[in-house]
């Protein structure tokens, strides 16, 4: 005897995520994309409420309860909602009242298309535009201050020559030092703007130069992981950009812990992946992964920021030249930080848009 066909069965054929609810917002039916997108299989999902496998917004609860008391539909953008692995999905969410079925229960058409990709496309552009005016402003800031820093430095050393008391000295090097000091800031913030000289490297060695450096920096305090894949290609690119971009990522990593923690290097191949509006069959993925103590929330906006720094003494150059050097092979720079783990993931281009 051949088993019912489902009512909804044709609802399996669609990529946006499809829930069909009850009049107690019990779930009925989930297609395969939304079982993809809640991250749980239909078995454990139907005849369970939707708030008891993912946490609503209050903004999409009461959309859901209005639905059903008074007919009504509903159209939300940008509607939070938190799986149970604790993960929070951003979506577009459309809610549609159904004639009563007795015999399926249903009663509200829920349709999920998930957003995170629009939203990090859109933070990727005002970012880039964001780091363009940077530049510009820095460019013109540094100049404007190397000339004076000259003059400054020439005259401290002048003045030294012509002091008689010798503990007078230590004055005019203070000047000389903190102008010295202030010469190398303003050279690391034009150096960027060098041009590029791409050659075909491996990531690898790149990776395992910027692990040699670091071990080298923090001897047996530091543990620096290695998670390959050892069959990606090699790509083409900026070879001392490269090393400095990740080194300055991981340098951080380590100045945040103190230079006592754990580092993993890790690559990987993406597919199918949008960098700077371009779409690629094929990218290269480095990630950067931290033990220490999260990036403070209220520079996380603002981390890529030229002279933005959480640490005491910190420049605040690093993660902006890093940014500017990724950007310049055509890749996205991102991060997600909580205390215990910090990521920061580098994505290039393996071939042409």
């Amino acid at each position: 005897m051949s088993q019912p066909v489902s009512p909804f069965a044709g609802l399996d054929l669609l990529a946006s995520a499809v829930l069909v609810l009850d009049a107690g917002l019990g779930v009925r039916y989930v297609n395969g994309a939304g079982q993809n997108l809640l991250a749980v299989s239909e078995r454990s999902l139907v005849g369970k409420k939707l708030t008891e496998v993912c946490a609503c917004s209050a903004t999409l609860q009461a959309a859901l309860t209005n639905a059903v008391a008074g007919n009504w539909s509903y159209t939300g953008q940008n509607v939070e909602m938190r799986r149970a692995d604790g993960e929070a999905l951003h979506l577009n969410c459309t809610v549609t009242p159904l004639l009563v079925d007795d015999r399926s229960g249903a009663r509200l058409l829920v349709e999920l298309q998930p957003i995170d990709q629009q939203l990090a496309a859109s933070r990727e552009e005002r970012l880039i535009e964001q780091q363009q005016a940077n530049r510009e402003l820095i460019r013109n800031l540094a100049h404007e201050i190397k000339n004076p820093l000259g003059g400054i430095r020439g005259a401290a050393q002048l003045l030294e020559h012509e002091l008689n008391n010798p503990s007078l000295k230590e004055y005019t090097q203070v000047i000389i030092k903190e102008a010295d000091r202030l010469q190398d800031l303003m050279q690391r913030l034009l150096t960027p703007h060098r041009p590029m000289l791409p050659t075909t490297v491996n990531i690898h060695e790149i990776l395992e130069r910027v692990r040699s450096l670091l071990t080298a920096e923090y001897p047996g305090s530091l543990t620096i992981r290695r998670d390959y894949d050892t069959s990606l290609p090699e790509l083409v690119g900026d070879r001392e950009q490269l090393i400095q971009a990740v080194l300055n990522i991981a340098r951080n990593a380590a100045q945040a812990m103190g230079g006592s923690g754990r580092i993993v290097l890790r690559t990987r191949a993406v597919r199918q992946v949008t960098l700077v509006k371009k779409r690629y069959r094929l990218a290269l993925e480095i990630k950067v992964v931290d033990n220490g103590p999260g990036i403070p929330e209220d520079i996380r906006e603002r981390m890529f920021y030229p002279l933005v720094s959480g640490r005491e003494g910190g420049s605040g150059l690093g993660l902006t030249i890093a940014q500017n050097f990724v950007q310049h092979h055509h890749g996205t720079i991102e991060c997600s930080s909580r205390p215990g783990e910090t990521c920061f993931a580098i994505r290039l281009p393996l071939e042409e848009a």
